[in-house]
């Protein structure tokens, strides 16, 4: 087994910043595997951001490339979701099991157990943590994942897809969120 390494941010990490990733966002990595850390101030607070990432059978609410979703099972941990994708991308579809969802915590991580794409063994966790962001409430979503290198890619295309498509993801995320303030007057 590897630590995890590379870790790929669109912010300055502080002190704060890694505890976060330290407690929650270490991967043990098998030879064939990357990695990486990514992170994203979002301008609403933790309570608004929390309720669209803990839709495990909505992930469309904020995800972009997901047309839509069914869930089997009663959206505890151990669930599973079938997700369709939208065109434009290597996939049309996958399977994935809801492993954590902590709402006291705002732990939220799943695992892609099938599908029509490359990413084998995807494990995701995202962490959502309070902060004041230009003295307003604000949330820390920090987002890291684990997956195995496909044949005839290196982990470096490898991880420049897979954070593609979560920068999309978190960007869609903080607009929501964004949204969702201005419209209450929050």
């Amino acid at each position: 087994m590897l630590p995890s390494q590379g870790r790929s941010m669109d912010v300055n990490v502080g002190s704060q910043e890694s505890d976060y990733i330290w407690r929650h966002h270490r991967h043990e990595l098998e030879e064939n595997q990357c990695s990486s850390v990514l992170v994203k101030r979002i301008l609403a607070p933790v309570n608004v951001v929390w309720a669209f990432v803990r839709r495990f059978d909505q992930p469309q609410q904020y995800k972009p490339f997901v047309r839509s979703c069914t869930v089997r099972g009663d959206l505890t941990v151990g669930s599973i979701r079938d997700v369709n994708v939208t065109s434009g991308l290597p996939a049309t579809s996958s399977t994935e099991r809801l492993e954590v969802l902590d709402d006291a915590k705002h732990v939220f991580s799943y695992r892609i157990l099938g599908g029509d794409h490359r990413l084998k063994n995807y494990w995701s966790i995202i962490t959502l943590h309070s902060e004041v962001i230009d003295g307003r409430a604000g949330t820390l979503a920090i987002e890291s994942y684990v997956v195995d290198v496909p044949e005839g890619n290196t982990k470096e295309e490898t991880k420049f897809f897979v954070e593609a498509v979560i920068k999309c993801n978190l960007k869609s995320l903080a607009d929501m969120s964004e949204r969702v303030v201005l419209q209450r007057g929050i």
